[in-house]
């Protein structure tokens, strides 16, 4: 499973040419998704008014609900000082999950955001989709 923290989210929003193309290469791949926790998006909304309707115009694009388990978990994660609520809704997002048995994989633009034991790539990295 692919996320894009808020991070991601607004650099998608405002055209970011690597996160554009693995949107639109996802699109074509049935099944293929990339998943936004609720709160990121939300952030993203809040930092730039359209953010929202820009990155959700992508077909490959699906939001993750902030549903009465995930609430309960990212609050705990917030009091616990892992980040903000956008921040721990992702890190909810990338732990493990019955209806998913793959390993989790976080765009972002702040890599140091998350704990050790988070897979996280930085969306400018040079190898982010496998060039060099």
């Amino acid at each position: 499973m692919i996320i894009l923290d808020s991070s991601a989210v607004a650099a998608l929003a405002a055209g970011h040419k690597t996160l554009s193309l693995l949107a639109g290469n996802m699109a074509l791949a049935p099944g293929e998704q990339l998943r936004i926790p609720a709160l990121c998006l939300a952030q993203a909304e809040a930092d730039d008014e359209g953010a929202a309707r820009r990155v959700l115009t992508f077909s490959s694009v699906t939001v993750d609900p902030l549903d009465m388990v995930a609430a309960v978990s990212v609050g705990t994660m917030i009091r616990d000082g892992y980040g903000g609520p956008d921040t721990c809704h992702a890190l909810y997002c990338a732990l493990p999950r019955p209806e998913f048995t793959g390993m989790s994989i976080l765009l972002t633009g702040r890599e140091g955001a998350y704990p050790p034991g988070v897979v996280t790539v930085d969306i400018d990295s040079p190898g982010m989709l496998g060039f060099h």
